[in-house]
This record gives C-alpha cells, structure tokens and sequence, in this order.
C-alpha cells in the first residue's frame, strides 16, 4: 500500500471502470480508501512539465515510453511522489511503484 501520496495514471482508470479487467476489484478498493480520504487533486501540465518530459522522452528513446509516460514521470519526480496507480510496467522501469501489479 501506498505511503504518501498516490499518482493516478490512466491504466489506473481503466481498471476500476471496467468490470471485466482483472485488476478490477483491486482497483475499487483502493479507490473506496482514496476517496474516504478526500485527498484527490488534478495537477495540470504547462510549458515547464511538457519540457521536462520531451526531455525524459528523448534520454530514453531505448525505452518503449510513451510521451504521456514521460509527462507522468516528470510530474511524479517534481512532487515527489514514488506510488503509481497503474499495472503500467513502464512505471517500474522508471524507478516507481506501481500499486496495481500488472
């Protein structure tokens, strides 16, 4: 479980919408935890994030890294923030946790 603060990638999403994904119930009962504590908040990506993340895109072009990937690391890096709702394996390869095991 998480120890601060929890970023909440889209696979994140996908996973407590649909009932089918197996990562479902998983998904639900973290939600139900986050929610109780009202502690959701949006983070909005201006000039300085979208370059910071061109910059993580293009030092790991070895990766299969999206552009949106690299926006949520660079996000996740500048509030130091290390947990990651997601089953994305990309988060893992970039140093963080993701909390819904792929």
């Amino acid at each position: 479980m998480a120890d601060a603060e929890v970023f909440m990638d889209s696979a994140g999403f996908l996973a407590l919408w649909d009932a089918g994904d197996e990562h479902h119930a998983a998904a639900v009962d973290f939600l139900d935890t986050i929610a109780r504590s009202e502690a959701l908040r949006l983070e909005w990506i201006g000039p300085e994030r979208f370059h910071a993340a061109g910059a993580l895109f293009r030092k790991h072009a070895d990766k299969e890294w999206s552009f949106t990937d690299c926006v949520s690391f660079a996000v996740m890096r500048e509030l130091l923030i290390r947990d990651a709702f997601t089953t994305d394996h990309h988060f893992k390869q970039a140093g963080f946790v993701p909390l819904l095991k792929a």
